[in-house]
């Protein structure tokens, strides 16, 4: 289905698709090209290849013929193929380190089954799997708690998928040197509460683990590892937990079991992942009720969200029509946005050089059409499934973002950079080239009421600092540049996929240039509990979507 939803969304674009799949799969993918075939794709238009040597992978990626690369796989395989060929343009959902906060509030047989659920269907191999629980207080004390989670895992049936009785089958491939690790070898402080085994000769069949003990900031707290261990971590206080939940370096997908609303609406502001779930397992997202997509490592890119409605706008490139201009002048809807170009029409009414008039019309133009696309898109969380039982909210959150202003940016492509970013709500350091033209100093010198903190960093000062991750407190950057990318810069910053590059190009379109400084969520929430609603949860999704 993954593989299958990129090619659908390069078709769309009208873009040429070469499709490789993995290594175990190539007999799915060459159902979903027969399919495709049959219904009329052109095979001149979309290819099949199945190289499973490593050296004709690095062939396909590096050809200067391939615009974009579209991933599904490990953080590693996302470097490696940015190390390839530096400024290539990849999109991908890579790994997950995924936890379920369970409080003292939760109903715990469901938060047991959710949990069981999450962390072994598929052998524990969906990206999106649960690999930690992090029990708050009294939960980590619970004997009955823990037991049911021993017994709940102990029991599953594992075996082939020959045998029809079989609940859990078996790995994909054999363990990779982390697998094998979290399979075989407990940490400090660590005990086994169910002990995985290998259960043949094959090396692939394992049955489940439970390890209990979980440090902060362990082996197992913080690496990723796509198999069936489920590691238990303690917290006092759901802040903490939170923080548990936070503190690795991906941000695929999360949860929370809690029955108290107070507490899933704190979990809902805070928690730092890309799909959200509450009082439901965190796995089995589906097309336009969970759109998917991570934050953070989880995702490579820009990091709109696979059947989201930003999803096949990533496969092509913008630029703007020609529009009639709105009137220097016209109320954007934003006290701070109209200052700032009252502030740069003062400058040209003054003889200033900062904008044209033509400049600052087109300028007025974006900001508008902002605005509205912020009513109609972005400012409104929506929930297209419209079921009684569970919401299903796509949202958007400010991102933070590295606004970089390069020697040879215009002054009003940077004026409108700062417009959209404020407009989003985003999270903005702006770090300009110091031989930037006066023109745009003074756009920036204008731009104080928008409380964007200015500094001035030489490009090889700047892309250091980027390398060595030292501009966002994030485990990713999202960098917005204004003007040219120096070709050392993207040299320098090859193999490092979590940085993300976007210089498309600026447009006066919002719903074009307002993606570039948020973040999609979508947030699933069973608004039930044993077919009897949960009024309470209704009334939090209805705040929600605002």
């Amino acid at each position: 289905a993954i593989p299958a939803g990129g090619t659908f969304a390069a078709l769309a674009a009208g873009a040429g698709v070469i499709h490789k799949p993995s290594k175990p799969t190539p007999h799915c993918s060459m159902e979903i090209l027969t399919a495709l075939w049959d219904a009329g794709v052109p095979r001149e238009l979309l290819r099949g290849v199945y190289p499973a040597e490593r050296a004709v992978g690095k062939t396909l990626v590096s050809h200067e013929g391939i615009d974009r690369v579209i991933l599904t796989g490990s953080s590693e395989t996302a470097a490696m193929f940015s190390s390839w060929r530096p400024g290539l343009r990849i999109n991908g959902e890579t790994s997950g380190k995924n936890a379920v906060i369970v409080t003292p509030s939760a109903d715990r047989d469901l938060a047991v089954a959710d949990l069981i659920q999450s962390a072994f269907g598929h052998a524990g191999q969906k990206c999106s799997a649960a690999s930690l629980g992090i029990l708050v207080g009294s939960v980590y004390e619970s004997e009955r708690f823990l037991r049911q989670l021993v017994d709940a895992a102990s029991s599953m049936i594992v075996d082939w998928p020959t045998n029809l009785r079989a609940t859990m089958g078996p790995l994909t491939e054999l363990p990779s040197d982390k697998l094998q690790r979290a399979l075989t070898t407990l940490e400090p402080g660590e005990k086994w509460l169910v002990e995985p085994k290998s259960l043949d000769d094959t090396g692939r069949l394992w049955s489940p683990g439970i390890r209990a003990g979980v440090k902060p900031e362990s082996f197992f707290h913080l690496t990723e590892v796509f198999g069936p261990v489920l590691g238990l971590m303690r917290a006092e206080t759901l802040e903490e937990a939170i923080e548990l939940q936070n503190a690795t370096d991906f941000g695929l997908t999360g949860g929370i079991h809690s029955l108290d609303v107070s507490e899933v609406r704190e979990w809902s502001e805070k928690v730092r992942v890309g799909n959200a779930y509450v009082n439901r397992g965190i796995t089995g997202a589906i097309v336009q009720r969970q759109s998917f997509g991570g934050w953070k490592k989880s995702s490579v890119g820009l990091g709109s969200k696979a059947g989201g409605p930003n999803y096949v706008m990533l496969m092509g490139s913008w630029s703007d029509a020609v529009a009639k201009p709105v009137e220097i002048g016209v109320a954007t809807g934003s006290g701070a946005i109209d200052a700032f170009l009252g502030s740069l029409a003062g400058t040209l009414s003054h003889g200033g050089h900062a904008l044209s008039a033509d400049d600052l019309a087109w300028l007025t133009t974006a900001a508008v059409d902002d605005a509205a696309a912020w009513s109609e898109e972005f400012g409104t969380p929506r929930d297209l499934s419209g079921l009684q039982a569970e919401a299903n909210i796509f949202r958007y959150r400010p991102a933070e973002v590295v606004l970089r202003v390069s020697a040879d940016a215009r002054a009003v492509e940077v004026a409108r950079a700062l417009v959209a970013a404020y407009r989003a709500g985003a999270s903005v350091q702006v770090i300009a080239d110091p031989s930037v033209s006066a023109d745009v100093t003074a756009v920036l010198s204008a731009s104080g009421g928008l409380g964007f903190p200015v500094s001035a960093l030489d490009d090889d000062t700047f892309t250091a600092q980027l390398h060595l991750g030292a501009l966002d407190d994030d485990a990713s950057a999202r960098v917005r540049y204004v003007g040219s990318v120096a070709d050392a810069t993207r040299e320098t910053l090859a193999g490092r996929p979590e940085v993300a590059l976007l210089d498309d190009e600026v447009t006066a379109s919002g719903r074009v240039e307002l993606r570039l400084w948020l973040k999609e969520q979508a947030f699933a929430m069973t608004l039930h509990r044993f077919g009897n609603p949960a009024p309470a949860f209704h009334a939090l999704a209805t705040e929600l979507k605002g």
